[in-house]
């Protein structure tokens, strides 16, 4: 066991190594254990390239202070989503967005909410870079409730619905992930609940191009992480589009630096002629005043 690499009120997971390298190992209840094991196992029937983490062990630890029942699960490295995109600009909070709306189709497909969606429970693999979920102790299956959240993405908590375990449960904290990530300070909730979150979404320039996406998702309107996806991706497409004349229209540096050597070479044409010219004109010179003297 090397360190403790998280903490919370369903459990703490260590940094182990063992024969098959560095591995993450989660101490919970009972109760706690057998649901988060049987969505590892869950996922694993659906893995894609960025869901969950796979479950590798499970068993007890016998102590002096009682039985302690823990599983071992795969160790994903990388930044939290929140670190990432600090480190590398906001630009990439749409092509993030994207990956995790594919991940929420493919789980939700399976008949499971992930619940606890935010940055913290979001890691940034690679590269090449793929979101990848952690921390499952949010999951829940579709239609009970939702048991384990974090207020700030949570509908509820912004009076836009209930907690039951639905797709738009998941959607509305995946447009609260966005939010977040272009307010890295998390604020208040006002009393005008939802329109407070529609008016943060307007006055950021980079949730500009996906904008009308999120307000759809805050206000319930979509039914399946794909229609929405699919609504984002032609928002930034069109949003790339638009950029493109200006960029035609301010050569590259490429382009810039092509038109440079042309000048010079043209330049160096006109010097050598030149001194052709006047290298011709003092020998014709020197020949006239030769001829003159002899």
């Amino acid at each position: 066991m090397e360190r403790m690499i998280g903490q919370g009120a369903a459990g703490t997971v260590y940094l182990v190594n063992g024969a098959s390298g560095a591995a993450a190992l989660k101490f919970s209840n009972p109760l706690s254990i057998t649901a988060e094991m049987n969505v590892l196992k869950a996922f694993a029937k659906v893995q894609g390239s960025s869901l969950g983490p796979s479950l590798l062990d499970a068993d007890d630890w016998e102590s002096s202070w009682g039985v302690h029942p823990f599983y071992v699960m795969e160790y994903i490295q990388g930044p939290t989503l929140s670190d990432f995109v600090q480190a590398r600009g906001t630009s990439w909070i749409g092509v993030l967005l994207l990956q995790l709306l594919e991940n929420l189709q493919t789980l939700h497909e399976a008949g499971w909410i992930f619940g606890d969606i935010k940055p913290d429970n979001l890691i940034v693999s690679g590269p090449p870079y793929a979101l990848r979920c952690v921390d499952v102790g949010g999951t829940t299956k579709m239609g009970r409730a939702v048991k384990e959240y974090t207020e700030f993405f949570d509908r509820g908590y912004w009076r836009a619905g209930s907690r039951k375990a639905e797709p738009s449960y998941d959607l509305f904290a995946a447009a609260m992930v966005a939010i977040n990530l272009a307010y890295p300070q998390r604020f208040a909730r006002s009393e005008a609940g939802v329109k407070q979150l529609e008016e943060k979404v307007r006055q950021k320039k980079e949730l500009e191009a996906m904008a009308p996406v999120l307000i759809k998702s805050l206000q319930g309107k979509y039914a399946d992480a794909g229609t929405m996806r699919k609504e984002l991706l032609a928002a930034l497409s069109s949003e790339a589009k638009k950029s493109e004349p200006a960029k035609r229209r301010s050569p590259s540096r490429q382009s810039s630096g092509r038109a440079s050597l042309q000048q010079q070479k043209r330049k160096r044409q006109g010097l050598y002629t030149v001194t052709l010219i006047l290298f011709v004109a003092v020998v014709y010179v020197l020949y006239v005043l030769t001829e003159l003297l002899v």
